[in-house]
């Protein structure tokens, strides 16, 4: 058997690398792209007859699907070659915007300051405090640093390096933090002596998602993943027990995650169970590590709600009124049994009612205030609370477009609450609101270097009408003196799932677009939550064709009005965003002059059938379950993979990365031999694949960069921008 699946994957081999041989050696003028052998694999399901030719490149390991990677990559690298000279131009033009030594804004937590920098040619910061000084604990710019984790560390003895939180011990004594070295969400769990700096690995834990400590600083929770990553166990840890690690709770339900995480004031942890359409949570006083962990509410279907303790109370964000939530203020019921009752739930005051036009977000709760972030009309508000007796302040804003949330709070008797707040003209800047007053002090804007100055930019809202009336909003940003009267290169963004909000946001890197007159747009569409909880589910399962047709009338908008022509129009989406422009091009081949799909989620329907794969499971909820007829014919209808035709398509970059663990390298992979099949068109299509990250690409900031001048030298080349 063993020497058979060997000639096998030898007959693959050959049948790959053979047209490839033949004109490799002309690569230099004209680079031909792979040809992957077909392996017809019968995956009909419900009466629909589908061949997959490729299904076989899912074998990571076997010799044949590795050539192909191999030669897909030979063939983006030839046709990157004459333009090498342009992608380093761009990457030190970005490399130049960005200031090398740079530090965060401190936050104090009890008798510390926290805070992170990084130095000239560093890839990653390091995280450190400072002791407070002073009666007031103020800030002593002179204290000696504790270096709590330092990232370039760790990358010595890694390809990769990415942490899923820092947390330091109620005693201020330890650090744990969990550390990812291949970019597929394994991440280790280490805990750290901040005085001495020894650092040991919690042993029993391959698979950290998260993590808090119970107020006696020796007991560890953390949440395990099984082969699914699917986040299912609550496991503690005692540091120096002899014993094994304690399984304290499992969640059976395959549609569900669960999360973890502290109140503010440090008294109650909070575990919750997290699925697409239902949400519950248990609590557990953080003096008591041993105790039992109490349900809240009894779960319901459909039933999504979010506490935010303090105290002997909480706030709670439930969905009982209608899906944009509202948000109470409720005693929590000492003993046993559920937190909650209906009676307090009925008795509990009510700070932000339920409204069909605005979403309440998330919520931070301090000594003294509320505050708490709401969604209205496709922007953010936020709205200071007194807890004891007065009215709300809200902070406002100026700009039309703009991204404004609530930090991470450190302190429970702050007397401010801290956000973060940019726009496409703004550079990210962290603000600090007087609680009491709601005065703003701004504390820092991220520094662009090379004298950017915001004044040469301008943003605009426009509306548009999607195929059933729908307005749909759409942001742009561009350079004044490059806008033209006639149409103009443009590069529309989208994604438009999970109910995520596609916030208009500022990054210094885009400017090298912006300089060389392209214009930047974001499609507001369905199935993000831009515009409340159900601009969401108007936008998933059943109604999901929505997601696609506003993104293409958005396009089609920014046409009718001048702003671009189909053949200066690029669109660009990762993962959940490349399966958006991977059907928008299907559906309207001809409205794009490029497509740039990152890591996307192409392969819809073999996907969803292989409940084997990290999130298909809990991914029904989204998408739907395609072992059910009527739910199949919903993805059947806009599955890229599935619906590639003959068709003269746009120019099209599809990157991944080997090692991503939530959209496979193999979708962009089949995705690209199959286009190439029935491609009536003389564009390039080429698969760009990154052999040491995963989901989210390079994690090293100069890295990154290189990969985004190397996705921008491919817009600039098609829209002859590119300066070789």
């Amino acid at each position: 058997m063993q020497l058979l699946s060997c000639w096998r994957a030898m007959a693959r081999l050959v049948v790959l690398t053979a047209p490839l041989a033949a004109a490799w050696p002309a690569l230099a003028d004209a680079p031909t792209p792979p040809v992957a052998a077909r392996q017809p694999k019968d995956v009909t399901v419900h009466g629909d007859r589908r061949i997959d030719d490729y299904f076989w490149l899912r074998e990571k390991d076997d010799p044949a699907v590795q050539a192909h990677l191999k030669a897909e990559a030979a063939y983006a690298e030839a046709w990157y070659q004459p333009h090498q000279a342009a992608v380093e131009r761009l990457f030190e033009e970005m490399k130049g915007r960005v200031q090398q030594r740079d530090s965060a804004v401190p936050q104090r937590r009890g008798g510390f300051w926290y805070s992170s920098r990084i130095d000239v040619g560093q890839q990653y910061p390091v995280f450190f405090r400072t002791q407070a000084a002073g009666p007031q604990r103020q800030l002593d710019a002179q204290a000696p640093e504790q270096v709590l984790v330092d990232l370039n560390e760790l990358a010595k003895t890694r390809k990769f390096v990415n942490l899923n939180g820092l947390a330091v011990s109620p005693d201020d004594q330890r650090v744990a933090y969990g550390v990812d070295a291949t970019g597929a969400r394994d991440f280790e769990l280490h805990v750290r002596d901040i005085a001495s700096g020894e650092d040991r690995v919690v042993a029993s834990t391959p698979h950290a998602d998260g993590f808090v400590w119970a107020a006696d600083s020796r007991t560890l929770f953390y949440i395990r993943h099984n082969e699914a990553r699917r986040s299912h166990q609550l496991w503690r840890h005692q540091l120096g027990a002899a014993g094994p690690d304690v399984l304290v709770h499992e969640e059976p339900n395959e549609l569900f995650n669960l999360t973890l995480a502290k109140s503010l004031d440090g008294r109650t942890l909070m575990l919750g169970s997290i699925a697409k359409d239902t949400q519950d949570w248990r609590v557990l006083p953080a003096d008591q590590p041993e105790g039992r962990w109490r349900e809240v509410l009894p779960r319901r279907a459909g039933q999504e709600y979010a506490v935010t303790p303090f105290g002997s109370e909480m706030l709670l964000r439930i969905n009982d009124r209608g899906v944009n939530f509202r948000l109470l203020r409720v005693p929590m019921k000492p003993g046993a049994g559920p937190v909650l009752t209906p009676a307090l739930l009925k008795a509990g005051r009510e700070l932000v009612p339920h409204r069909d036009s605005a979403m309440v977000e998330q919520v931070a709760a301090f000594r003294t205030h509320a505050a708490v972030q709401v969604r209205e009309g496709g922007s953010v508000k936020l709205r200071l609370f007194p807890l004891k007796a007065g009215a709300p302040r809200d902070i406002a804003f100026q700009e039309l477009a703009y991204s404004a949330v609530l930090a991470e709070q450190r302190e429970f008797d702050a007397p401010r609450v801290r956000f973060a707040y940019n726009s496409l003209t703004t550079p990210p800047s962290t603000y600090e609101a007087d609680l009491a007053t709601g005065k703003l002090a701004l504390l820092k804007v991220q520094p662009v270097q090379g004298g950017y100055d915001a004044s040469l930019y301008a943003s605009e809202r426009l509306w548009v009408s999607g195929a059933d009336g729908t307005r749909v909003p759409i942001s742009l940003v561009y350079r004044k003196d490059k806008r033209r009267a006639g149409p103009q290169p443009l590069l529309l963004y989208g994604y438009g799932s999970y109910g995520i909000p596609t916030d208009p946001r500022f990054a210094s890197s885009r400017l090298s677009l912006l300089d060389r007159g392209v214009i930047f747009a974001i499609g507001h569409i369905r199935g993000g939550g831009d515009l409340g909880r159900q601009w969401y589910l108007d936008g998933k399962l059943g109604k999901k064709m929505n997601t696609f047709t506003d993104f293409i009338a958005c396009a089609q908008g920014l046409v009718d009005r001048g702003y671009t022509q189909p053949g200066q129009l690029i669109i660009h989406g990762g993962s959940a965003g490349g399966l958006l422009v991977g059907a928008a091009t299907n559906l309207r081949p001809d409205l794009f002059k490029a497509v740039v799909a990152q890591v996307p989620f192409v392969d819809v329907i073999n996907t969803m059938l292989d409940a084997s794969l990290p999130l298909t499971t809990e991914e029904y909820i989204e998408w739907g379950n395609p072992n059910k007829a009527d739910e199949y014919a919903w993805m059947r209808a806009y599955s890229p993979y599935d619906n590639l035709k003959p068709a003269a398509y746009p120019a099209v970059l599809a990157k991944t990365a080997i090692n991503d663990s939530q959209v496979p390298y193999w979708e962009a992979a089949k995705y690209v031999a199959r286009l190439r099949t029935v491609n009536t068109g003389s564009q390039p299509v080429l698969f760009d694949i990154n052999m040491t990250a995963g989901h989210g690409g390079a994690s090293g900031r100069f890295d990154a960069l290189r990969e985004t001048a190397r996705t921008y030298a491919f817009m600039l080349q098609q829209w002859g921008l590119l300066h070789d």
